[in-house]
């Protein structure tokens, strides 16, 4: 074949490849724009009541935040210090129950330095979640162990989480 005939072949080809994968391009970027976005927790913020034993109780509110299956929840209660606590000085365990059977855990080492008498904060405790998760307070043992300078502190949930469950 001759080159002007050779020349208008892939001329023609490759207008219409180059239109297809423009297309193809700009329908990907829209399917981006509207995908479905990370998956959130809902509520973010509930309060539950504790009691703490000798160490008191009352309400608590819990935040949580999800990444993927990463979770955490931060407490904080209304039972309180009664010395300073350091930072990150608590050890702490928060037993949630999973709607449907079975539990999910939250742990760590976290907490923001605690002058006497104020509200015990802990957190972030991470945990990890599946799609779906239901998870409330958690009556069928302890469900909030704390550490503090090698003291035990257990509390039992009393009340289910309000405004609902946390659904991840």
């Amino acid at each position: 074949m001759g080159r002007g005939i050779m020349r208008k072949l892939r001329k023609s080809t490759s207008r219409p490849v180059a239109r297809a994968a423009l297309a193809v391009g700009a329908v990907a970027v829209a399917g981006l724009a509207f995908a479905p976005g990370a998956a959130a927790v809902t509520p973010t913020t509930a309060t539950a009541t504790y009691d703490c034993g000798v160490w008191g109780g009352g309400g608590a509110t819990l935040t949580a935040t999800q990444s993927g299956t990463a979770a955490t929840i931060t407490l904080t209660s209304a039972v309180t210090t009664p010395v300073a606590v350091g930072a990150n000085q608590i050890s702490a365990t928060l037993t949630l129950a999973k709607g449907g059977g079975g539990t999910r855990v939250f742990s760590g080492k976290a907490n923001p330095a605690l002058p006497a008498g104020s509200a015990v904060k802990i957190g972030p405790l991470n945990g990890t979640v599946a799609a779906g998760d239901s998870l409330n307070s958690y009556f069928a043992g302890t469900a909030l162990k704390m550490t503090i300078f090698g003291v035990a502190v257990n509390c039992d949930a009393t009340t289910s989480q309000s405004p609902g469950p946390f659904v991840f």
